[in-house]
């Protein structure tokens, strides 16, 4: 199984990288394959069903605008999304749908987008999608969105061939026991490491502006949240606070110690701010490694090039290749989707990741990387997903802000030791595995349990 750098962080549009991502690429996928097996001038109707937690919290996370949409030819790395409110209520207005972008068919919302109560085995957040021509079902797949914007078919997962890339790589690791042992054996660090296995894929030129255009994303992302003020879409009048932040902290006279290092961290809580606020928004961001934890990683680095005047494009690229190694191992053997393992699973993952990114570019040894990453994920574990409304917005803003000082701190404690320390990163990583699968479902996306429910009773 071989996990890619691109493969964890990827553009796309948010609010939601398993609810809104990963549902508009299988509804482009869906509609392609059409074209591809020459199937697509008998089409007459596409019929959407969402099941699990893509039909519990659809609405809120834009999954069924999403699905729409990617049956018309767009996919989120490419979409505007600005767009995508205007085309949605021509299509209700029309009751017409341009499958692919290139051929019309008839579309009724309430009749082609259903939203069951129902579950299907592999994973909660499925969608199954069928065409018709004029004679009954033509042409039917059903896909899971697995966390992070990807995505699997049910052949695939009934074939065994759902697991990743099949890429050799030079330096593959399932464990981070097995990574730091390839490590020291080759005496390289994680970030070399990574590159070497990134090579299997690309060149690394490629590779590196592969990562800046990446950085650049998040970078317009961050100065998109702080254009913005107002409130967030979505019923519960959330207000935007990136903007009003940033002017406050732009005020600032000369600070003493204390203040200087307050206002450090306030960076940091405004970088993840503007960034989950866009997010919440619909607006174009990075998959970090997921939509929901996707201010973490980029407010830790934002603040590594602010408060550095050394920072250079090699501290970015060695950030996103230590970061990703975690990310792997996250992903590999446990998950990194709320509606499997609940939050800790989203968060949790990019605060380990985060730390892992930092401690990298500081010149940590692979041990206190490793360190690094167990502080970020241990003091996580049990992090529900409950979300008010099915909103990626309470708790979920802050939620990335403290979690992104919490990698930091990880970082500092982890590079104050040695390497050495309790407990492993893969025995953290496990028992996060083992706490989503004794979670219930009522705490894993659903907005059926914990805040969600609170905030309705009060």
């Amino acid at each position: 199984m071989a996990i890619s750098v691109f493969d964890l962080f990827k553009v796309g549009i948010g609010p939601s990288s398993s609810h809104t991502v990963g549902p508009m690429r299988a509804a482009a996928t869906f509609a392609q394959s059409l074209f591809d097996q020459g199937l697509h001038a008998q089409v007459q109707r596409v019929e959407i069903r969402l099941y699990g937690s893509l039909s519990a919290t659809g609405v809120g996370h834009a999954t069924d605008r999403a699905s729409v949409m990617g049956l018309m030819g767009e996919w989120p790395d490419s979409i505007d999304p600005n767009s995508i409110g205007p085309r949605i209520q021509h299509l209700r207005e029309s009751g017409e749908l341009s499958l692919g972008g290139r051929s019309t068919i008839a579309f009724d919302w309430h009749r082609d987008l259903l939203l069951l109560d129902e579950s299907l085995p592999y994973h909660p957040n499925a969608m199954a999608l069928t065409a018709f021509d004029a004679n009954g079902p033509l042409w039917e797949q059903t896909y899971y969105s697995v966390g992070g914007g990807f995505i699997v078919e049910a052949a695939e997962v009934a074939a065994g061939t759902a697991a990743g890339h099949s890429v050799e790589l030079p330096y593959d690791f399932n464990s981070a026991a097995q990574l730091l042992a390839l490590c020291k054996q080759h005496g390289l660090s994680v970030g070399e490491l990574m590159m070497a296995n990134e090579r299997a894929w690309r060149s690394e030129a490629e590779i590196r502006n592969g990562l800046l255009h990446i950085w650049s994303v998040m970078r317009e992302c961050v100065e998109q949240g702080l254009r913005h003020e107002g409130t967030l879409p979505g019923g519960l009048d959330v207000p935007r606070r990136a903007a009003k932040l940033h002017r406050s902290l732009l005020e600032i006279g000369k600070p003493n110690v204390i203040s200087s290092t307050l206002s450090a961290m306030e960076w940091v809580n405004l970088f993840a701010l503007a960034v989950n606020e866009e997010n919440a928004a619909g607006g174009r961001m990075v998959t970090a490694p997921t939509n929901g934890a996707a201010g973490i990683i980029p407010a830790v680095l934002h603040y590594y090039m602010k408060f550095n005047a050394d920072a250079c494009e090699d501290d970015v690229i060695n950030f996103f290749l230590g970061a990703a190694a975690v990310g792997i191992l996250c992903k590999k053997n446990a998950s990194i989707s709320g509606a499997e393992v609940g939050c800790q699973g989203e968060v949790g993952s990019a605060c380990a990741m985060a730390a892992a990114g930092l401690a990298q570019i500081l010149g940590a040894t692979p041990e206190q990387l490793e360190n690094a990453a167990e502080i970020g994920l241990e003091h996580n574990l049990g992090l529900t997903c409950d979300p008010v409304g099915g909103l990626v917005q309470v708790p979920c803003i802050e939620r990335n802000a403290i979690a992104a000082v919490k990698a930091i701190n990880a970082t500092q404690m982890a590079l104050r030791g040695d390497g050495k320390h309790f407990i492993s990163l893969d025995r953290v990583i496990r028992t996060m595995r083992d706490t989503g699968a004794d979670m219930h479902d009522k705490y894993k996306e659903t907005s059926r349990g914990g805040l969600a429910v609170s905030w309705v009773e009060c």
